[in-house]
Order: structure tokens, then C-alpha cells, then sequence
């Protein structure tokens, strides 16, 4: 895969000018972009947010973007409410993207509570905790069931951000096992038995088929809504 490719506010910009004025279309801008397939659906996403908050939107912020529980509530009531589809509210509100406002109302619909966003510095110098195989499973399990939340986990149960991204990211990949702490001695796949290749691919398949599961009823309920 290769690596994400970062645009200039200054390109950003002129694209949505070479749009807006009808001097070239989405495809075009993006081809010239090198922003390869649905390139111009980004491109359709900067105009919106262009023509909401001008060439603002684009600037670069130093910090983190805070969000009260009270301003996530109003989006997404108003999302609920029919008041605008998901990208019109993005642009609206000039967030960094349309999954954070899926993120807010999946919660509420799960009547999870959107608490105030903190970016909460501490945690990417805090200590790396010391825990075992049972704290690591309860903390990592804990962050998947808030949502994959790591930055809010880490902070709950002081940790460092890197050493819970890492936890979730194994246990993921590996389930219980990845969280086992061998310095190094787990298993290759080529020392495995055909029975725990199959254990071990099952476990993977089940997570992603779950978090597959999971976007797509977020996404369903949101152009069911658009539609409606």
C-alpha cells in the first residue's frame, strides 16, 4: 500500500477555485493530483468545505480539534433530525471527516455517552504500565467496546498511547494470544500446527467480519436516512 499522500492548503485551494469556476471538472483536478481512484470525491468534500468556511478550512491547525459532548449532540441531533446528510454536515462543522461524525452517532444510537474530546498530551509521555496477560485483555477490551477509543482507554487506565495501540493492534490481529507477553517467542507461522493456523485465522476472520459488520450498519442506517 502506499503511503497517503499529503496536499497544501495552497492546492487544496486552487482546486476548489479550478472547480468552482468551471475551469476543470473533479476527475480532471484529481487525475492532475495524483489522488487515484474516488480522488474526485475528495475533491467534492474540499469544495463543500470551501464553500461553507472559505480557505480557512484548509489551514493547518497546531493542536488537536476539542469537541464538547454538547456540540457532538447538536450534530448529530440535527443529522437525526434530517437537517443535512452526512457530508453537508461535515463541511457544516468543518470536520476532518465524515467518519468521526459516523463515530458520534453510532454511539448515540448505542446510548453510549459523547463525552468532551481532550487531547490529553500526558499520554503519549506517560510510562509504559506494567500488566498482566488478564489487565492487558480487560484494558484492551475495554478500548473495542468504547468504540476502539485508545486515546481515552490510555487515559482511563494510564498507559501510554503507543504501548495500548500496540495491545489492541496484536489482539486484533492475533486475538488473546498477541497479548501474551513472550519478548519475542511467539510463534511463526511456518512453527505452527495446520490446527492452530486454522485457530489463529478464524480468530482474524471473526474480528474483521465484526468490525465489517459494525461500519456497514452505521453506513445503512446513514443512506437510509439520506434517501428518506
Amino acid at each position: 500500500m502506499g503511503r497517503k499522500v499529503k496536499y497544501s492548503p495552497e492546492q487544496k485551494v486552487q482546486a476548489c477555485i479550478d472547480y468552482v469556476s468551471g475551469k476543470k471538472s473533479a476527475i480532471q483536478i484529481a487525475h492532475e493530483l495524483n489522488m487515484g481512484k474516488r480522488g474526485d470525491a475528495k475533491i467534492y468534500k474540499w469544495v463543500k468545505s470551501y464553500s461553507v468556511h472559505g480557505a480557512s478550512c484548509f489551514g493547518v491547525k497546531k493542536n488537536n480539534q476539542s469537541y464538547s459532548k454538547e456540540f457532538k449532540e447538536k450534530v448529530v441531533k440535527e443529522y437525526l433530525n434530517g437537517e443535512g446528510p452526512l457530508d453537508d454536515l461535515t463541511a457544516k462543522y468543518n470536520l476532518p471527516s465524515v467518519s468521526i461524525l459516523c463515530s458520534w452517532i453510532k454511539k448515540y444510537n448505542s446510548h453510549i455517552e459523547l463525552k468532551d474530546y481532550d487531547p490529553k498530551p500526558e499520554i503519549y509521555m506517560a510510562e509504559k504500565l506494567k500488566t498482566t496477560l488478564e489487565e492487558r485483555i480487560e484494558i484492551v477490551k475495554y478500548c473495542l467496546e468504547h468504540n476502539r477509543d485508545i486515546k481515552g482507554t490510555a487515559a482511563h487506565y494510564g498507559c501510554k498511547y503507543a504501548q495500548l495501540y500496540q495491545w489492541v493492534t496484536k489482539y486484533e490481529k492475533f486475538g488473546e494470544e498477541g497479548l501474551i507477553d513472550k519478548r519475542g517467542k511467539r510463534k511463526n507461522e511456518e512453527e505452527l500446527s495446520e490446527l492452530e493456523k486454522a485457530k489463529r485465522r478464524i480468530a482474524q476472520l471473526e474480528r474483521q467480519n465484526k468490525e465489517l459488520k459494525d461500519s456497514y450498519e452505521i453506513l445503512k442506517k446513514a443512506e437510509a436516512r439520506e434517501r428518506w
